[in-house]
């Protein structure tokens, strides 16, 4: 069953295509959003939370970022989710074919025509699924929506130092400054596990390929990253431990444990 999200700023349109796609036997699921930066934070929080978004049913002429913009920033994601134009604009179809969308349907929507879309959906996503009993591979990189200043900007997961709980949102530490994203830590703790991201506290994440040093003090632990030191809670000590000494591959293997009876400055 295919996950779509339908996008558009006018209600009335977006309430007639949500529906008319919830129809369709192919779709399991139907997301709607109003405008384009709408969609960018609900597909982060799919990708962060696991989700798979098949394909994404858009508007071209909205406020702010329109559709020819936002599937421009789709093509930095790993795995973006294919693209259908529903539009009342006849204008911009050869950009649209151009940027890599799968069809281009002209408002008022006829439900054939959008059944063809979904159908080309559907082949296409067939077309991508790994063969039986193998696994997809990882993406090498992932790229994170954020609002700054009105404007959307992509942040690549590999930019990312750290990640610190701040209530209802995580702030994404980078080279180039914080970045504020609505979504659970732990949800992204899960998500980027496997892409070097470890746990030091209830409300921090590091990424271990960006930790210097490792430091103890009276059984506390630190992680040095750039500047800053990061406490690592009691909790999670051991576990923090064990991973860098392998990441650093320390030569002296019968040293013990770094927290008893060792000066580590």
């Amino acid at each position: 069953m295919l996950h779509v999200l339908a996008v558009d700023d006018e209600r009335p349109a977006l309430e007639e295509l949500t529906y008319l796609l919830s129809k369709d036997p192919r779709i399991g699921r139907v997301t709607g959003a109003g405008d384009a930066s709408a969609a960018l934070r609900d597909l982060s929080r799919m990708l962060v939370e696991g989700e798979r978004l098949d394909a994404v049913f858009l508007d071209i002429r909205m406020p702010g970022l329109d559709g020819l913009d936002f599937t421009r920033l789709l093509t930095a994601f790993a795995a973006p989710p294919h693209v259908v134009f529903v539009t009342a604009h006849d204008d911009c179809a050869v950009t649209a074919y151009e940027l890599g969308a799968l069809d281009y349907l002209l408002k008022p929507v006829r439900p054939e025509r959008l059944a063809e879309s979904v159908r080309r959906v559907a082949a296409a996503v067939r077309r991508q699924s790994p063969p039986a009993g193998e696994a997809s591979a990882d993406p090498d990189d992932e790229m994170i929506p954020v609002e700054l200043g009105g404007r959307t900007r992509l942040v690549s997961r590999r930019a990312v130092t750290h990640v610190e709980a701040q209530g209802d949102y995580v702030r994404l530490h980078t080279a180039d400054g914080g970045f504020l994203v609505r979504m659970p830590l732990s949800a992204l703790s899960k998500r980027w596990e496997g892409a070097g991201f470890i746990r030091i506290h209830r409300s921090t994440l590091v990424a271990a390929a960006h930790i210097t040093e490792l430091r103890f003090d009276g059984g506390r632990a630190a992680v040095q990253i750039g500047d800053e030191l990061l406490q690592v809670s009691r909790r999670h000590t051991r576990e923090v431990r064990d991973l860098l000494v392998r990441k650093f591959h320390q030569p002296d293997e019968d040293a013990g444990d770094p927290g008893e009876g060792r000066d580590d400055r």
